[in-house]
């Protein structure tokens, strides 16, 4: 019984998802509303038809079915404030950085406050005060919630990225016995899947900022959720299945501080758009390249959720893997300019 209600309300977000984003593609192209212009010249604009960017609000409808029950009622108030923190950059009303980010804290808080979320056991013997638990947790969600946004460039790259994570927390949470997460994960990965096909390959809709910011914090809650309840769950396995988003955050902010330049200045120089321009040169297959070559680290992760060292490991080794592969093609692409 409880698989054929898993099936239900997987199918109901699936569905759900695909009507709203398929009306909001009609509208927005008819009414020639919340258009993203494809002659915009900003360094992260790899599409050549100009395209609808609310794919955030079909995902947030579809996620409602989770309400069903009372852990995926009290997800979803902060679901709904992460995805406005950039829903409103997605209607060209732009909110200030300051404004953004705290509508982003504010969420987080409310995460920490009803679904206590917060990590106070770091692994390897290294325990925090519950006050400083919760700094922590406030940190990484809004960073994460940031991480994904910077990762979302290309046909299908965040959102793949975002079902891979999921998927994995979906075992880790079927190993936890814990069924109403299990429910809230399965609504999550109906609803992102239901915009997925519609992103990629054809790129018929975009997330957004809203929906961008409101991936990372679905996946940073929930990863701080099982790694803050369950011993078996070494918060070392949520940073390694994180790894990328995550590591293109540092690195990007530590090679602009380098060059002297703001972090907060965009640029056409994350490891996405290399691969773009010295491999693929096709936006959908960049996001299947970037996918694949993160996959085999997130199932490593998840095989052995409860290991912090080898999960260490994990994470090193894509770090490095990372930095060899984005050397190179930065010296490609800089030799070519």
């Amino acid at each position: 019984m409880e698989n054929d209600q898993e099936m239900i309300l997987f199918v109901s977000s699936f569905v759900i998802t695909s009507a709203v984003l398929w009306w909001l593609i009609r509208f927005s192209k008819k009414q020639n509303l919340f258009i993203d212009n494809a002659n915009t010249h900003k360094p992260q604009n790899y599409h050549h038809i100009s395209t609808p960017r609310i794919g955030g609000l079909g995902i947030l409808v579809g996620l409602f079915v989770m309400g069903t029950t009372p852990f995926g009622l009290a997800f979803l108030p902060p679901v709904i404030l992460a995805f406005l923190s950039g829903f409103f950059e997605d209607l060209h009303n732009s909110l200030s950085p300051k404004h953004r980010l705290l509508l982003q804290l504010f969420a987080a808080v409310m995460a920490v406050w009803l679904m206590d979320a917060v990590v106070t056991y770091l692994g390897l013997g290294i325990m925090m005060p519950y006050w400083l638990g919760v700094l922590f947790s406030l940190f990484a969600i809004v960073g994460m919630m940031n991480a994904v946004n910077i990762i979302d460039g290309f046909n299908g790259l965040a959102s793949g990225i975002t079902l891979l994570i999921l998927f994995s927390f979906l075992y880790v949470a079927y190993k936890q016995n814990n069924h109403e997460l299990l429910i809230v994960i399965i609504v999550a990965i109906g609803a992102v899947f239901g915009f997925f096909v519609l992103n990629f390959p054809k790129g018929l809709i975009f997330l957004g900022d809203g929906g961008a910011y409101m991936l990372g914090f679905i996946v940073a809650v929930i990863g701080i959720f099982l790694a803050g309840k369950y011993v078996g769950v070494s918060p070392w396995y949520i940073l390694a299945v994180f790894i990328y988003p995550v590591w293109e955050v540092v690195f990007s902010i530590a090679r602009k501080l380098l060059s002297k330049r703001s972090p907060m200045e965009p640029d056409s120089y994350h490891l996405h758009m290399l691969v773009y321009r010295q491999i693929t040169r096709n936006n959908p297959l960049t996001a299947l390249f970037m996918v694949l070559l993160t996959a085999p680290f997130i199932l490593l992760s998840t095989l052995f959720a409860n290991q912090s060292i080898t999960n260490i490991i994990i994470g090193g080794a894509f770090v490095v893997l990372y930095s060899l592969l984005y050397l190179w093609l930065y010296q490609k692409d800089t030799k070519k300019v």
